[in-house]
């Protein structure tokens, strides 16, 4: 009989399953209501940007923002509860961006004196990072970050000569070109040495002579092959990780695209030593 009961899983087990199991039918359907419901903070964040929409629906808005953030709340404190770390959790990149969308409504409630000193448009992108509770539920997003962390380094590299490359061409510029066109200063330069290598070409500084139009060409040229570096570099990791399949899955949460290294898992911070 006692064996029985000791089997029967509680609440909380019930709840664990429901947020970090994925493979189950509840577990997908928390995931697709929570992704909506971000979607949805989202557009609300967009259109209290938009001064005319926010004038007129300022209390429709302010609603919804509160509705967001206890549900958001309600999560935050049920991951909390259902994770077997909690310090680990809420320390985790994930818990860090949790706690990040619920900020700015508390913030204002327990500080209102201080709110009219803070810009708007910083509690907005403080909202905004709500996005990035995305990654937690698409593995397409870690299967690019894990893709992005085995190239760092030759990135880094590529990105070191690109530099060395813009510092000389704007030096040069400001030599060839000169205050009296534009090139007031080295930096300027750079600047505009980076807006053409980019192949952005803002147009605000633009080279007269003969020599300057020279070094634009060049510089546009090399701009191809600088923007097709880092894909290469990125693309031929993922393909190297899809065949290698290190990939494994969590013993806590069966989250599937942890790498062999990691000892614990990003989701529900389980040591997979275990």
């Amino acid at each position: 009989m006692k064996k029985t009961i000791q089997n029967v899983p509680t609440f909380r087990q019930h709840l664990q399953k429901i947020i970090f199991d994925s493979d189950t039918p509840a577990g997908r359907m928390f995931d697709k209501v929570l992704i909506t419901v971000i979607l949805l903070s989202l557009v609300m964040v967009i259109l209290d940007s938009v001064e005319s929409i926010s004038k007129r629906y300022y209390f429709q808005l302010s609603f919804l923002e509160w509705v967001f953030t206890g549900l958001f709340t309600l999560e935050y404190a049920a991951r909390i509860y259902c994770s077997p770390q909690r310090l680990r959790y809420i320390r985790s990149f994930f818990g860090i961006v949790d706690l990040l969308t619920l900020i700015p409504l508390y913030f204002a409630m327990l500080f209102p004196e201080l709110h009219s000193l803070i810009d708007v448009r910083v509690l907005r992108l403080i909202r905004i990072f709500r996005i990035f509770k995305l990654t937690a539920y698409i593995s397409e997003y870690t299967h690019l970050a894990n893709a992005f962390k085995a190239s760092r380094r030759k990135i880094l590299v590529f990105l070191s000569i690109v530099s060395m490359v813009v510092l000389v061409m704007g030096t040069l510029m400001y030599v060839v070109e000169g205050p009296q066109h534009g090139f007031t200063s080295i930096p300027v330069g750079i600047y505009w040495a980076i807006t053409t290598m980019t192949t952005v070409g803002y147009g605000d500084i633009t080279p007269k002579t003969d020599l300057g139009r020279l070094i634009s060409s060049v510089m546009m040229l090399m701009g191809w092959g600088t923007l097709a570096v880092p894909t290469g570099i990125m693309t031929a990791e993922m393909t190297q990780l899809s065949r290698k399949s290190n990939y494994k899955k969590c013993t806590y949460c069966h989250r599937d695209n942890l790498n062999e290294s990691d000892i614990y898992c990003g989701s529900c911070g389980m040591d997979q030593r275990k």
